[in-house]
């Protein structure tokens, strides 16, 4: 009996973990094939900060446990806070946010060393990470606490931010439009401390082991050369 209920419970498992990934609405599979990338000669230069060392980039892409276990993976990035930006209310809670009428999404606030891994490339990460022609939808997780959407926090990154979704929709990526929002950075309220780092601190968790492991496993194998001990 005991046998019989472990199988059921990793057969779930698994179909949950199929059923979020090639969820057929819109883009299909997680991390599509033949991404463009911008050219050399459609980057164009920022104007630089004196003494910076480190900006920063805000995505939303569905649940933040699974953006941020992705982002965490990559070469260049010093930092990744779970939290909530693009909403009317100061400093909600997860349930608050969970709720729906707050307008926040739940995003990553990315810290990055620009000389190691450039903005254009976290923006290929971010596009290839989810899927972005599902408005307020990831899989089975719906509202606007989870639409596809990228804070910007410079002129520069919002002509990239948009160039870059314009070329994924002419190349025909997907089977839909990319419907990421492209919005200037307003504020982030960081995640209780619960969500931070939830995937490290609870791998053995049904959602870490079905969903986020992996969703971070394909990211790897796809980014092999720009991920952490790659």
């Amino acid at each position: 009996m005991r046998r019989n209920a472990l199988f059921i419970v990793s057969v779930a498992l698994l179909a949950l973990a199929v059923l979020y990934f090639w969820w057929p609405a819109g883009g299909g599979g997680t991390v599509p094939e033949h991404f463009p990338v911008l050219a050399p000669a459609e980057l164009g230069t920022a104007e630089p900060r004196a003494g910076a060392s480190e900006e920063v980039a805000t995505f939303g892409s569905g649940c933040f446990w699974c953006t941020e276990a992705v982002f965490a993976q990559m070469k260049g990035v010093t930092r990744v806070e779970s939290g909530y930006s693009g909403g009317t209310v100061p400093h909600p809670s997860y349930e608050q946010v969970c709720s729906g009428r707050t307008g926040h999404a739940e995003v990553v606030q990315v810290t990055f060393d620009p000389n190691q891994v450039s903005y254009p490339e976290l923006l290929e990460v971010f596009w290839r990470s989810h899927d972005p022609t599902t408005p307020d939808r990831q899989g089975n997780d719906r509202g606007p606490q989870y639409r596809s959407v990228v804070f910007t926090h410079s002129a520069h990154q919002q002509r990239l931010a948009e160039q870059y979704k314009q070329k994924i929709d002419a190349a025909q990526v997907f089977r839909a439009p990319v419907v990421t929002e492209v919005v200037p950075f307003t504020a982030f309220y960081p995640a209780e401390p619960e969500h931070q780092n939830f995937f490290a601190n609870n791998p053995r968790q049904g959602y870490c082991r079905a969903v986020i492991g992996p969703k971070v496993e394909k990211l790897r194998q796809v980014f092999r050369d720009r991920v952490k001990g790659g």
